[in-house]
């Protein structure tokens, strides 16, 4: 089974590597505010995924040791999603909202993927 830092690690490897085709994107097509929203939902999105890989972590410390139950940290991701979308509506001519939004989910689709590809390969 995958460590938690394996997975983060696996992640942060392929959305650096999506932010640099969109950066590409960005610089070369005239879609600059689409690829724009998708780096800036990008990066709200590594961001979340970071905040959530720390909270399990202190989650499982705190299981282990037996303690009170500790929250996963779900308003700050939400208010980081908030966030990305405020850029967005507050600068439609650099950002495209949608993309953003999409952005916003590019690492949970990506954690998705990596699940369904470890489980194939190892049951």
């Amino acid at each position: 089974m995958q460590t938690l830092q394996e997975i983060h690690k696996k992640q942060k490897r392929a959305l650096f590597f999506l932010l640099a085709l969109f950066v590409i994107g960005w610089a070369i097509t005239d879609l600059k505010p689409i690829f724009a929203g998708l780096i800036l939902g990008s990066l709200f999105g590594l961001y979340n995924f970071w905040i959530l890989v720390r909270r399990m972590e202190r989650f499982d410390k705190i299981f282990t040791e037996g303690k009170k139950r500790a929250s996963l940290g779900t308003m700050t991701r939400f208010a980081s999603g908030v966030a990305a979308a405020a850029v967005a509506i507050s600068l439609p001519e650099h950002f495209n909202l949608v993309s953003s939004v999409i952005g916003l989910m590019i690492p949970y689709i990506l954690l998705l993927a990596d699940g369904i590809i470890y489980r194939t390969k190892n049951h």
